[in-house]
């Protein structure tokens, strides 16, 4: 084992095994924006084998503030959300398989994504798609972590079918368009996504290593 993961390797609960284990992973993040582009680094350098982003935005502006992976650069020559991450992941780890994916996540095409991985990762802003990624996750018996953060507020869970609920079980579907709060409308601290960033990685890297995850929810709000 390379010297680049020396660290990780030695925190016990992972140790030479569990990097091995890592390494051979494969990796599915749907969305590539605020928790995506956190988690995405996290995952990069923590050493998972091959790591897909899938997204359908172009950066802009206004991500910058809180989509880590992103800069000024990326902005002016307009290029999708997917091809920047996979530029800069690439850089960050040239040991890696990364691969970008221009598209929407659809009930066409979700579960050619998503197939053939070890855990898809949650990184999108809405509910349609996660009730998506939690029919092929149900279906495939693929765990999945959970996060989404609004203004202050974090909310984290992660789902491995057979033992735990599924989304269904907690929420019967998506809610009314226009009843919930978004980024669009108030707004999100970069800290909360970071923290749920965080959270989401650490129960991957627990799963990816033969650990069960938490199995309980995890609710923040950094403000208040």
């Amino acid at each position: 084992m390379t010297n680049r993961y020396s660290r990780q390797v030695l925190f016990s609960d992972i140790g030479e095994k569990g990097q091995k284990q890592i390494r051979s992973s494969k990796v599915v993040l749907i969305g590539c924006g605020a928790l995506g582009s956190v988690s995405a680094e996290m995952l990069t350098r923590a050493g998972v084998g091959q790591l897909r982003l899938v997204d359908r935005d172009f950066v802009e502006k206004s991500n910058l503030q809180r989509q880590s992976l992103f800069t000024e650069e990326h902005v002016s020559q307009g290029i999708p959300k997917s091809v920047a991450a996979t530029r800069a992941l690439r850089a960050i780890n040239s040991e890696i398989d990364v691969e970008g994916v221009t598209a929407d996540a659809t009930w066409q095409n979700i579960e050619t994504l998503c197939q053939n991985h070890d855990i898809i990762v949650d990184g999108t802003d809405n509910f349609e798609t996660r009730f998506l990624i939690n029919d092929v996750a149900v279906k495939h018996a693929i765990p999945w972590a959970y996060g989404a953060c609004v203004g202050s507020y974090g909310l984290a869970f992660t789902f491995t079918p057979g033992t735990s609920a599924c989304l269904q079980c907690l929420f019967e579907g998506p809610p009314a368009i226009g009843t919930s709060e978004t980024c669009d409308t108030v707004g999100i601290l970069a800290p909360v996504v970071h923290i749920i960033a965080s959270y989401q990685v650490t129960q991957v890297l627990k799963i990816l290593t033969g650990q069960p995850p938490s199995k309980q929810i995890l609710r923040i709000d950094v403000w208040n």
